[in-house]
């Protein structure tokens, strides 16, 4: 898909000079020794580039781009400081009131920090980057956090959902309190995400009551949300997609390393952990681990399966999305064959939701896959939050 998006680049403004440098050779991703703010503040930021040209790196017209990096909470409730992107456009808003801000939920990047947003946006190389363009083309700001662990130092808390959700919510507290893009405490905030970015999302709709009160949330909308971590290990086991799991295993191992995943491991598992930690999905490395990996089994890595143990399976269903109502409207879109993300436990989630009483639209594709529901889910999200941030009403189809 990167390819294809690569290809869809365009050349229309005065070339800028793009960040050259890596995340692990730029001291902007280095956090200082202490944080002492609160969820959501700026700990710094500067201008930047974003870009759909990967060669010349023309910056996408229109659009005020800036890194930041912001403090957050890791899976422990320390303080941690990441990174990520906020884009504005230029073009004065003319719809109703404040201009809407979108904290926007990648997929999965791979493990690496050369696979940060905040990186590839700048070098036209990110995969989502039509899709961030659609909401810029609406005259929405866009927020884009790279989580914990991708850029700035550390494994990245891949799947660890209420990391993820809490980096989504705090990503959009630091776009609102950046100087210089208009965004204010009144400004109307929507969350869209698909796929890892579908966690993400999920988890700020059911953190924000709590977590971010203050933000004036309208609307979420979630696409291919892996809801329930030990359904998709189990569907993932033996598909051509095994090394999804393996990410998250190393992602929460991560975030709680009481989970020791190095001891569960074999020598085939240890060599696949020690390749995987700089592995970006859209790269050589990225392709020729899905492929090695393809239609393998978890037993194939470990001497015991971490996922028939007490401890992981506690800490993975911690993570299980469903058991919170959102306060807001909730976009669930969901791809019937979805050959990654099983779409019986994204049916769960509908069912659980809608028990606790959410406001829920649940749109499932009956022909989508996990790659075509993607394309698919953007126009449904697109349109879904829109209407939000008109002041529509919608009673969801529970």
């Amino acid at each position: 898909m990167s390819a294809v998006l690569a290809a869809a680049s365009v050349a229309v403004a005065p070339a800028q000079a793009a960040v050259a440098s890596t995340p692990g050779e730029d001291s902007f991703y280095t956090p200082p020794s202490s944080l002492n703010g609160r969820p959501g503040d700026v700990i710094r930021s500067r201008s930047s580039v974003f870009t759909l040209a990967p060669i010349i790196k023309t910056p996408y017209p229109g659009v005020k781009s800036w890194q930041v990096m912001y403090q957050t909470q890791s899976g422990t409730g320390e303080p941690i400081a990441v990174t990520g992107t906020v884009l504005v456009p230029t073009k004065a808003w003319t719809g109703g009131g404040d201009r809407p801000l979108v904290s926007y939920g990648v997929g999965t990047r791979g493990l690496g920090d050369d696979c940060a947003p905040s990186y590839t946006m700048s070098q036209g190389t990110d995969y989502e980057g039509l899709f961030i363009t659609s909401a810029l083309s609406q005259g929405w700001a866009v927020a884009i956090t790279d989580m914990q662990g991708l850029g700035t130092p550390g494994m990245h808390t891949y799947e660890v959902g209420k990391v993820q959700g809490r980096a989504v919510l705090d990503m959009a507290r630091a776009a609102l309190k950046l100087e210089g893009t208009g965004l204010n405490a009144r400004t109307p905030v929507g969350l869209m995400g698909y796929s890892q970015g579908g966690t993400s999302v999920g988890w700020a709709a059911q953190l924000a009551g709590s977590y971010a009160p203050e933000l004036n949330l309208k609307g979420v909308a979630a696409g291919g949300v892996p809801a329930d971590l030990i359904a998709v290990a189990d569907h993932l086991d033996g598909n051509m997609a095994l090394a999804f799991a393996f990410m998250a295993a190393v992602g929460f191992d991560a975030a709680y390393p009481e989970l020791n995943l190095e001891g569960y491991l074999n020598d085939r598992g240890r060599q696949l952990l020690q390749k995987a930690q700089d592995v970006c999905l859209t790269s050589i490395d990225g392709v020729t681990t899905l492929i090695d990996t393809a239609f393998d089994d978890i037993a194939d890595y470990v001497t015991t399966n971490p996922l028939e143990t007490e401890v992981w399976r506690n800490r993975l269903n911690e993570h299980r999305l469903g058991s919170v109502r959102p306060d807001v409207p909730v976009l669930q879109y969901q791809g019937r064959i979805d050959n990654i993300i099983p779409y019986g436990q994204a049916a769960t989630l509908r069912q659980d939701w809608c028990r606790l009483g959410a406001n829920l639209t649940w749109r499932p594709d009956p022909i989508g896959t996990h790659v075509t529901g993607m394309v698919a889910y953007l126009p449904q999200a697109t349109s879904f939050l829109a209407d939000r941030f008109a002041g529509r009403p919608t009673s969801g189809n529970c």
